[in-house]
């Protein structure tokens, strides 16, 4: 058993790690502003006795006693980090030294969720670890894309500089449960429309793709990824290979939603990639992992869940 902090620990992907954190016997510190994340994604944990809950930004420092650490903390979704770019960027390069100073003072070893946005809009496919990227600086998308390769930069310069045992994950698109239902990603967007009835919107022409992971593939990877052996720190793809086109994608949820939704197709914004698929070789030989829940399966799962979360809100 160890005592582990979750930076994040609220949000769509925290909540679904620190479930499989108890499962495994450690106790749990969650930390979270609540920008996107919420309470109701972890009430279920909260009278466990392996369970704290902590409201904290890491934008300011933290001290507290643990011996490993998943950096999770930062709005993902488009729609949330444009609210605030100077604090998104503020989440990557404040939290990750605020966060790689306690695992410095510990000695614990660090897990960064990084993302499959630091290649940008890639000129090469799929995308691979030794691949440096194509990504504006400047543009609506920057505070994230430039945030993520900063904070990559601060952890292994923290390892070189202080030997600090990093691990590095770049995460791929991921949908399932407790994904924020006016988050703007597209599987979220898609599902949501078509249980309200509402027309599905589709940026650009639909031909763009985008590759999909449950959420339940992409924590046993996280969580494989924190132990393996010291010297490898990644960076490391975690993704579903299989690739769809945006169109694909709301013709699918359309079938297993029903209703009468129309596709209406609207401009492409700035910056947004026309391909994403990962290269998950490396992810394959060192941490004998490949996704095993398909597409459709996943998505029963996540339109269960919003059709759910939709009736208790009207309720």
């Amino acid at each position: 058993m160890q005592r582990v902090l979750v930076t994040g620990g609220a949000g769509f992907l925290g909540s679904h790690l620190c479930d499989r954190l108890i499962q495994q016997g450690h106790e749990v510190l969650c930390v979270d502003n609540y920008f996107t994340g919420s309470k109701r994604n972890i009430a279920h944990l909260l009278g466990k006795p392996e369970f704290e809950l902590l409201r904290h930004d890491i934008t300011f420092p933290l001290y507290v006693e643990v011996e490993r650490i998943f950096n999770l903390a930062c709005p993902a979704s488009p729609v949330h980090y444009q609210y605030d770019p100077v604090q998104t960027t503020k989440t990557s390069v404040h939290g990750a030294i605020n966060m790689l100073g306690l695992a410095k003072r510990l000695n614990a070893r660090i897990l960064q969720a990084s993302t499959s946005e630091v290649y940008g809009d890639p000129e090469v496919h799929p995308q691979a670890e030794g691949y440096w990227g194509r990504v504006n600086p400047i543009g609506l998308r920057s505070c994230y894309d430039e945030g993520k390769r900063c904070a990559e930069t601060l952890f292994f310069d923290y390892h070189r500089q202080h030997a600090l045992d990093i691990k590095v994950v770049r995460i791929f698109n991921t949908y399932g449960p407790r994904m924020h239902p006016n988050d703007g990603r597209v599987v979220s967007n898609f599902i949501v429309q078509a249980l309200r009835g509402e027309d599905i919107t589709i940026f650009g022409d639909g031909t763009q793709t985008r590759s999909f992971c449950y959420v339940d593939d992409l924590i046993e990877a996280m969580l494989r990824m924190m132990d393996t052996e010291a010297g490898f720190t990644g960076p490391i793809n975690i993704g579903n290979p299989d690739e769809f086109t945006m169109l694909e994608l709301a013709e699918t949820v359309l079938r297993l939603v029903g209703g009468r939704s129309r596709l209406v197709y609207r401009p492409l914004p700035s910056d947004d990639p026309r391909q994403r698929q990962p290269d998950i070789r490396l992810a394959t030989e060192k941490l004998d992992w490949i996704p095993s829940i398909a597409v459709e399966d996943g998505l029963k799962e996540t339109i269960g869940y919003f059709r759910r979360l939709l009736a208790e809100d009207a309720a």
